[in-house]
């Protein structure tokens, strides 16, 4: 089981910009000091649910902080920037980092971001699978051509490769941000493993799993990478003596924090958005997830690896807005949940 910390940056009520990213810095040298696997940095644009706007730039600070735990992006938003830019930035973070570099993407949302880029609202409605195509292509051939609906250009060369990294790997992981039958479909035709998202428990996991084994074999994937295909479960994760006292300091601090950054969302063409009552919405995550002593985040874990077949996770573990709280958050992760795990 490989375990590892899922960063937002999120800005709490009353606290400052620099101050969330400060925080989000030293989780992520934190979840290496504690032992993690991972640390998965999140990617958002003009609201306080999460304050860092480009995932891959802040890989890019981390991986010259750490010198062991694989750093990933959860997501880097397709729709808004171009693949190849973002395959560029990613080759050379593969490289330059010894092949520590996981490179998760996805389709966001409507949101007014793709007017303030110049996308628009077909990119995220209808080019998500040539962006990806061309993503992935970019991280995988020595030379790079386009005919497609949205980008199109000669051949050229890929400067700097992914497979000159001095690693057995020959590029970074790509990974699908899925959260319907049809992310699923996308990912799973492209053998590509899924990052499933921390609002859904572990029924719901489990069947988008089962679809993508089905998926994956209805095209032709290779058995082994079927067997293995590496997804990741996003969660949240709070760790204190009593459960009572875990599930206290979220429902304390989340809410605020939800409500503020969720409501600031806006998006591009004026359709309605049903936001969750961020209360009942904290309250379900901490049912969902490892939140209470570390014998039942250790248990639930297992139970949740168990019963979804998924054996990689990405934990939130910034829930109480705390720096010192999250430090202290992923210290007892590292020291006394992990061990029992492994």
């Amino acid at each position: 089981m490989r375990v590892g910390s899922f960063v937002l940056g999120a800005q709490f009520p009353g606290q400052g910009q620099g101050e969330a990213l400060h925080r989000a810095v030293r989780a992520a040298e934190a979840s290496e000091e504690a032992g993690l696997d991972s640390v998965w940095l999140a990617e958002h644009h003009f609201v306080p649910y999460g304050t860092c706007p480009s995932a891959i730039t802040l890989a890019a600070l981390l991986l010259g902080r750490t010198r062991r735990i694989q750093v990933g992006t959860a997501v880097s938003v397709l729709p808004t920037t171009h693949p190849v830019t973002l395959g560029e930035q990613a080759a050379l973070l593969h490289v330059t980092s010894g092949g520590r570099l996981s490179l998760g993407v996805g389709r966001g949302g409507p949101w007014v971001d793709l007017e303030v880029f110049g996308t628009g609202l077909e990119a995220y409605e209808q080019g998500f699978p040539e962006s990806l195509d061309l993503l992935v292509r970019w991280l995988r051939e020595p030379r790079v051509e386009a005919a497609g609906e949205r980008y199109a250009f000669r051949e050229v060369p890929v400067v700097p490769r992914p497979s000159e990294s001095l690693t057995e790997t020959g590029g970074p992981e790509v990974l699908v941000a899925c959260t319907s039958p049809a992310s699923v479909r996308t990912a799973a035709e492209r053998g590509l493993p899924m990052l499933l998202g921390m609002h859904v428990g572990d029924e719901e996991k489990a069947e988008m799993a089962g679809l993508w084994r089905r998926l994956a074999r209805a095209a032709g994937r290779p058995a082994e990478q079927i067997a293995d295909p590496g997804h990741v479960s996003a969660g949240v994760c709070q760790i204190a003596d009593r459960r009572v006292d875990a599930a206290e300091t979220l429902t304390k601090a989340m809410p605020g924090w939800l409500k503020q950054g969720l409501d600031a969302h806006v998006t591009v063409d004026g359709r309605e958005r049903r936001m969750r009552d961020p209360l009942a919405y904290t309250e379900l995550l901490c049912g969902l997830h490892p939140v209470g002593t570390p014998r039942l985040c250790a248990d639930r874990l297992a139970a949740t690896s168990e019963r979804t077949g998924i054996s990689r996770f990405a934990l939130l573990v910034e829930g109480s807005g705390d720096l010192a709280a999250t430090e202290e958050n992923l210290r007892r992760l590292g020291a006394e949940v992990l061990p029992q795990l492994r």
